[in-house]
């Protein structure tokens, strides 16, 4: 025979049960979930690899961070200044632009010849700022960002907001959320290549 007092008792045992479920829906959709870590677009990915194995001193982490910091990795941005996913001014692309994908020529727009070109530049600025005091790395975007002659003019890092911010915005936000987002994608290919998809040849 069931009681008033049992039937109480179940009735709050529900309601209980009910405010519970409900603080762990509430508690989800309050709490902040994990920021999404950039990616490198599965069509670069190829192109970015080989530029980066092509010079030691730079990794595909740090390539991906600039790519994402001169161009959010459009192949179309342009600055009015520098064009491309890897943003050279047509002086530079004279000097450091090479045809990447065999098609005869040498496109900015291009990015399997721009990033190739975007890594060679790289490994070059650091020869450039080998002999000044400081973080090699810090130097060689600065160069990248304002000029190798504006960086040795100053010795250091120029008084230049834009190139402070970019060297810094790199290094400190996006290389760091790269390296994290590379270390996943190196896992899950290793525990499930056929997972991983490869970009159409």
């Amino acid at each position: 025979m069931v009681t008033r007092r049992s039937r109480t008792a179940a009735t709050l045992a529900g309601t209980a049960l009910v405010l519970a479920a409900g603080i762990l829906v509430v508690r989800q959709f309050t709490t902040p979930s994990e920021p999404e870590l950039p990616t490198i677009p599965a069509a670069e990915r190829p192109v970015v690899e080989a530029a980066a194995r092509a010079c030691p001193k730079v990794s595909v982490p740090l390539l991906a961070a600039q790519i994402h910091a001169e161009s959010g990795w459009r192949p179309d941005a342009d600055s009015g200044h520098a064009q491309g996913i890897s943003q050279f001014t047509p002086q530079t692309w004279a000097e450091w632009g090479r045809d990447g994908d065999g098609d005869g020529k040498a496109d900015v727009w291009e990015p399997k010849d721009a990033i190739p070109a975007q890594a060679r530049y790289m490994c070059h600025l650091y020869g450039v700022v080998k002999s000044l005091p400081g973080n090699p790395t810090k130097l060689a975007l600065a160069a990248y960002n304002a000029g190798p002659t504006a960086v040795l003019k100053a010795r250091g890092i120029p008084r230049i907001a834009e190139t402070r911010e970019y060297v810094d915005r790199i290094l400190n936000t996006l290389l760091p959320q790269y390296r994290e987002s590379e270390a996943k994608y190196t896992a899950a290919h290793q525990a499930h290549p056929s997972v991983i998809t490869r970009p159409p040849r």
